[in-house]
């Protein structure tokens, strides 16, 4: 019989997504619904279990854990790219590494969700309602004003399509962005220092490398307008969180909607838990029954082919 491992099962929903009864072999399926970020603690945990289905890179499978887990065959992970897997070292070890599909529409109309919040200040204004309270803001049109997009990428060019709804004036930056790219997409590149100083809206879609890490820092926030605000449904370590939390707390910005952050599930005493002028959601970018449906039935799909000795979606070095 195969043990399987589903982590980091938050709301307790896996098994609404799963059918585990298309595998051709009797498998045992345990959900995990905390999360452990103890290398030690995660290597005790899943010891025991040939297959394990991980939710995107929330649980690192680097080299240490891996020869720690005698008995692990099949990795499952959400999304076709997971670098916090080291797939070299599991293909030496005889690990297959298979993924999943992922859409990408899920994130992008996360991301408006937390532009149109933050701008129109609509957490506060509900808690002030409830509260017996009646228009405490007053909020920033989206008319007229500039969307400024860090990343031209599948998620940042679906962004600016619906900004360009909204009638915004679309720019974009990224190192490796070019003019022509752009026009496709119908914004204009412009440098990094003019999308910070002159955006009204700064939303961050790039993916966390070396490169990217530590990406937006002090001297990007300084440039921005005092009524502008920043976005990441990106990656946290893309944004310098301290220079963030300095920007907010000095009222240098206008506000921020973040859904990322440098560690996750965010520590109860975090500072930005109590940062004024934020909207803060917990990671639902990818969060929808949408996505779910793909992710999990496609992990059962990549399980029963593995068993039929046929593995599908194999992710290579």
């Amino acid at each position: 019989m195969h043990r399987i491992a589903v982590l980091d099962d938050y709301q307790s929903v896996a098994a609404d997504f799963c059918d585990w009864s298309r595998v051709p072999e009797p498998v045992e399926v345990v959900e995990f619904h905390d999360h452990l970020a103890d290398e030690d603690a995660v290597a005790e945990r899943l010891r025991d279990f040939d297959v394990v289905v991980a939710m995107r890179e929330r649980t690192p499978f680097r080299r240490t854990l891996l020869e720690r887990l005698p008995n692990l065959a099949l990795l499952v992970t959400t999304g076709m790219r997971n670098k916090s897997i080291d797939i070299d070292f599991a293909n030496e070890r005889g690990i297959t590494v298979c993924g999943t599909a992922s859409g990408s529409s899920a994130t992008v109309e996360l991301a408006w969700g937390l532009i149109l919040a933050t701008l129109r200040h609509i957490p506060q204004e509900d808690a002030a309602v409830r509260a017996g309270g009646w228009q405490q803001t007053v909020g920033t049109d989206l008319h007229g004003a500039r969307l400024g997009i860090v990343g031209l990428g599948r998620l940042g060019s679906a962004v600016a399509r619906i900004g360009q709804a909204f009638e915004m004036d679309v720019v974009a930056w990224s190192e490796n962005l070019t003019d022509e790219r752009a026009a496709e997409v119908g914004v204009r590149r412009v440098e990094r220092d003019e999308l910070f100083a002159t955006s009204d809206v700064v939303t961050v879609h790039l993916l966390l490398s070396k490169r990217t890490r530590g990406l937006i820092g002090a001297d990007d926030l300084a440039l921005m307008k005092h009524t502008a605000v920043l976005i990441n449904t990106s990656r946290g370590p893309i944004v310098d969180q301290q220079a963030l939390l300095d920007a907010l707390h000095e009222d240098r910005i206008g506000g921020a909607g973040l859904d990322v952050f440098d560690r996750e599930p965010l520590p109860v005493d975090h500072p930005l838990r109590t940062a004024p002028r934020t909207v803060l959601t917990p990671h639902l970018g990818y969060v929808t029954r949408g996505t779910y449906e793909v992710f999990y039935g496609e992990a059962v799909e990549d399980v029963a082919a593995w068993v039929r000795g046929s593995p599908v979606r194999v992710l290579t070095p």
